[in-house]
Formats: C-alpha cells, structure tokens, sequence
C-alpha cells in the first residue's frame, strides 16, 4: 500500500498559474483518459528518496540538477504537461518553492522531501481540473451558485460528517482556547473553516465516506472531521503569509479539495481504518489523496462527479 504525501510550508509569492475568474456557464472537467497516475506516483515516490539524499544545505546545486532531469521524465512530464503551468512552469514553482522553504510549526511540511511531495502529487488535482476556474476572492466564494451552506444542512442533520467554523472575534476566540485548554483532546487541534461551504458533489463524497468510516469503526468513535474545504486564492496568499503550506495553483481554490483530520484519530485507533478507506477510493479513481501529517488532503476527479451530484440529490430530496 503506498502512502500519499505530506504538505509543505511556503512563502508568498512563487510563480502561480493565474487565477481565471469563473466563465459564464458550465466548466467541463478533463478528460478522464489521462496520464497513467500510478506511474506518475510511483515515480514521484523514486525522486523523493533522490531528494531525502540530497536534504544538506550544501546540496542545493545538486537537487536542482536532480528536478530538472526526473521532472522530464516521461511518467512525470505526462503529468505536469496538463497543468495550467505546463512542465517549464511547474518545474520552476517547484524549485522556488523548495529555495523560499523553511519549516516553521504551522507548516505541514517537516522537510524538503515533504515538500516536493506534496507539491508533485498536488498537481493530480490541478490536472483533472485545468479548465475549472478559481474563487478569486473571499466575496465569490461567500456568494457562489456553485455552493451549498454547511450550516443549513447540519442543522437538518443531513451531514454525516462534522467541521468546526473559525472564530470571528475575540471573545470566540477566547473561549475556543479556553476549551482547548479545559478540554485538550474532545475536537481535532485545527483553526477551523474560514467558509463553511462546498459543492454538492463535494458533500455527497464526505457523507459517504463519513458512512463507510462509521461502518468501519467501532461504536462510540467520534464521526469523520473535516478542517479545510474550498478556499479563495485571496485566502491561500494569507495562509501563505501565516507560514502555513498552501499551495497554488490549489485544488482547494477550485472548490474540489478538501482536509480531513487524521491524527486526532489515532488517539481512537482508527486512524489506519480511515486511511485504508482513502486509499482504496484513489485506487479506483475516484479521489487523489496527499498527506499532510495531520490532516490528509483529498480531491475528488472529475470521473465521480456525475455520479455524486446524483447521490447528493437523492440525498437531499431534490
């Protein structure tokens, strides 16, 4: 079983494809018939144990010549060529990334080979979905058609999976650190969802994996938690400035990414479980999946989406 990547923590300012305002009708996803992925991972996890050889100070000019020749290797290149950067674009965001990279205790990324990690298997999730535009701003995001309110469905108790929202003042966040320190282990240790929306078929995926997970585990285990879901490149520059690991372009701007907390879990020894049940849905395609140490970071493909949109419907009566 192969195990996905951890995340990285970046500066602001790489070179990022341009964020494309929304287009006026329906986007079509990518084809389905792509690049071989397990190729494509398997020969990222080879340039990863290249790169943890190479982690020295002194190694900078060596790891350079070492991306520039795997990056162009068939299996890889196959990849990077659908980006919206292109090979040549994704090749000097990467070694940017990996010159501006230093691990602070906000990042998800513990190194250089977390870094490049994450970064090459986040660019599945750009690939499926090139010609899908960005949520520039927080204000499309809060106001997009494409979206659904969380809240309105929790309260109808039609989620099967939960979230905590970010605090919006000071007193919130005053009890929320109160809380923690009361009650250190009750909720996942995460910021919180600065917005509590997502697409329809984005929901009918967490709830059927919150259903597989509760089916999966025993009795009394705390249902699946999510900690990210769609976000503007507005946002991501922000967290980028925080120190926290945001990559662009991002599966998340797209609103087709998504966080789930791991970690947490293994305090209830299901944490494998879950991640057994995330591996199996990217073995059959149905989802690309990175680790980010904490929490997992997971894009559903364009391949499921018909499929979903039908169960969120049904699901909701529609």
């Amino acid at each position: 079983m192969r195990v996905p990547s951890r995340s990285p923590g970046q500066r602001p300012g790489p070179p990022a494809a341009p964020a494309r305002r929304r287009p006026r009708g329906p986007v079509r996803p990518s084809a389905a018939n792509g690049p071989d992925l397990d190729a494509y991972r398997a020969a990222v996890a080879e340039l990863l144990v290249e790169v943890g050889a190479l982690a020295g100070a002194s190694s900078t000019k060596a790891r350079q010549v070492l991306i520039d020749q795997r990056l162009r290797e068939p299996a890889i290149a196959a990849v990077l060529d659908n980006t919206p950067q292109g090979l040549i674009g994704a090749r000097e965001t990467l070694l940017l990334e990996m010159a501006r990279y230093q691990p602070n205790a906000r990042s998800s990324a513990v190194d250089l080979t977390a870094l490049v990690r994450i970064y090459l298997l986040s660019r599945i999730d750009v690939m499926w979905w090139r010609d899908a535009s960005t949520f520039v701003t927080d204000t499309e995001v809060h106001h997009s058609v494409d979206l659904v309110d969380l809240e309105w469905l929790r309260r109808r108790d039609l989620l099967r999976f939960r979230y905590t929202e970010q605090p919006r003042t000071l007193v919130g966040r005053g009890v929320r650190a109160l809380r923690r320190r009361v009650l250190p282990d009750t909720t996942p240790r995460t910021a919180g969802l600065l917005f509590r929306r997502a697409r329809r078929e984005v929901v009918a995926l967490l709830n059927d994996i919150g259903r597989e997970f509760v089916a999966a585990t025993p009795a009394g285990t705390p249902p699946l938690w999510v900690t990210s879901l769609v976000r503007s490149a507005e946002h991501q520059y922000r967290l980028r400035r925080l120190g926290y690991a945001a990559m662009l372009p991002s599966g998340h701007c797209l609103g087709w990414a998504v966080d789930l907390e791991m970690e947490w879990f293994g305090r209830f020894g299901v944490r494998d479980t879950l991640a057994g049940l995330l591996l199996n849905r990217q073995r059959t395609g149905e989802i690309n999946v990175v680790d980010e140490g904490q929490a997992w970071h997971v894009c559903l493909a364009p391949s499921a989406t018909a499929r979903l949109r039908r169960a969120y419907e049904a699901e909701m009566g529609i």
